[in-house]
């Protein structure tokens, strides 16, 4: 594996984790949005899935290309998929406000299934493994630049 490989493994990284900042951070945005725009109650909790690029993108010709030739299989991580958690997976916060406006008959309102906690922990993680994958990068580029001075 050259470094470039290296370099490209922690940009997939890089990308992934950006993307779960978003997200998270429009979580934490609508922790207390009663109400979505298409009126279907309120805001749902959204989790990014990663999954290995190579595991995701095989396929026959993929396979026998590989098994053919020296081309190495690409590396890396991509978003499998961005997912609301539904009120069965993570339930609604439900407080009792009768005099809210999207109050139910019984005065109860139904809050977003995003734990704030929670989700700060989460971004401190996405966060962590930004930073890790952007080292990964800089020290690829200093030992390539490492690399081309001892001919000199």
């Amino acid at each position: 594996m050259g470094f470039l490989n290296s370099i490209d493994i922690s940009a997939s990284g890089l990308t992934a984790q950006h993307l779960r900042m978003d997200t998270i951070a429009s979580n934490l945005a609508n922790a207390e949005s009663t109400r979505v725009q298409d009126g279907d109650g309120p805001y749902r909790r959204q989790v990014v899935l990663l999954e290995a690029k190579s595991a995701a993108s095989r396929t026959k010709f993929a396979a026998l290309l590989k098994k053919q030739s020296s081309v190495m299989e690409q590396a890396g991580v991509r978003v499998k998929e961005i997912r609301s958690l539904d009120e069965n997976q993570s339930p609604f916060r439900r407080v009792y406000d009768p005099e809210h406006p999207d109050a139910d008959q019984d005065g109860y309102v139904n809050y977003p299934n995003v734990n704030v906690v929670e989700e700060m922990v989460n971004l401190i993680a996405a966060s962590k493994s930004y930073e890790a994958n952007a080292k990964v990068i800089e020290a690829s580029r200093s030992m390539a630049i490492s690399a081309l001075g001892i001919g000199r």
